[in-house]
């Protein structure tokens, strides 16, 4: 396997693996996916060599997660720091959420929050949502709401799953934003669809309750049992509690509900792997 390239200065996947326009990247990307790791390294070398910050990105998450080598953090970093010196935005995020973990740099949250910001400012979705988290904590920049919930929503317009949900937690509390428990209903909906155990653990509560939408406990129990089934801590309490009040006509009829739910996602997931 050819050499890796060592750069001499210092995240729910490849950054989900998205497939960016650069040709030798998607390249890399593919080969990955087929598992061959020398291509995929050969293909983002020459990408970054020939200018494209992203391409040490791509090496930097190969060395982070291990692939094709032995899992190396502080090579990974300093690739991202190559990239991001670049302004590689994928980058940016990913060394921000080092400085802010304290993962393979020496924790430094100023630096962090950042070097989010900055690919935030770029348009990148994921730095939209982490510098939403940090300005919404004010955590190494000062505190803002109202900005944080901005590019939240902008990230959720990306359909960005985490951003779509903590916008939508923000407008069914109303604690920084005017409540509006139908469009919370919307969002949580929208994550719901794609499998989301928060989202479909809301939509529960939604349901059941009758806020932001009308009442029906077939649902809500229907949705309550999907989210329990991935895993949600709170659903299995909120889906016994409903079965209390339902007959037995309705929880076999929730429960076959929910099975052709499970059923109807997975066999979209066969269809198109992608997705997942």
């Amino acid at each position: 396997m050819r050499d890796w390239i060592v750069i001499s200065t210092l995240c729910f996947s490849l950054q989900t693996l998205a497939l960016p326009a650069n040709a030798d990247i998607k390249t890399g990307v593919d080969a990955l996916q087929a598992n061959d790791p020398e291509t995929a390294a050969r293909e983002f070398q020459d990408s970054f060599e020939s200018g494209d910050a992203d391409g040490a990105f791509y090496l930097g998450r190969m060395f982070e997660m291990g692939l094709g080598t032995a899992p190396d953090v502080g090579r990974a970093a300093q690739l991202f720091q190559a990239a991001a010196d670049k302004n590689s935005a994928l980058a940016q995020n990913r060394l921000g959420l080092m400085y802010l973990d304290g993962q393979g740099v020496i924790r430094d949250y100023n630096t962090g929050a950042k070097l989010v910001c900055d690919a935030a400012a770029a348009g990148e979705e994921n730095g939209e949502f982490n510098c939403g988290v940090v300005l919404m904590e004010g955590r190494g920049i000062d505190k803002d709401p109202t900005r944080a919930l901005t590019l939240w929503e902008q990230a959720a317009d990306k359909g960005h799953i985490a951003a779509t949900n903590l916008l939508a937690l923000n407008l069914k509390s109303g604690e920084f934003v005017t409540a509006d428990p139908a469009r919370a209903f919307s969002l949580f909906s929208k994550t719901a669809e794609q499998g989301n155990a928060m989202g479909l653990y809301e939509v529960a509560v939604a349901l059941n309750e009758g806020v932001g939408t009308e009442t029906d406990k077939v649902k809500a129990y229907t949705y309550a049992n999907i989210a329990a089934a991935r895993q949600h801590p709170e659903a299995p309490a909120l889906r016994d509690a409903i079965e209390k009040e339902l007959t037995p006509e309705q929880v076999t009829e929730g429960q076959k509900a929910a099975r052709a739910w499970i059923e109807a996602a997975q066999a979209k997931a066969d269809a198109d792997p992608t997705e997942n």
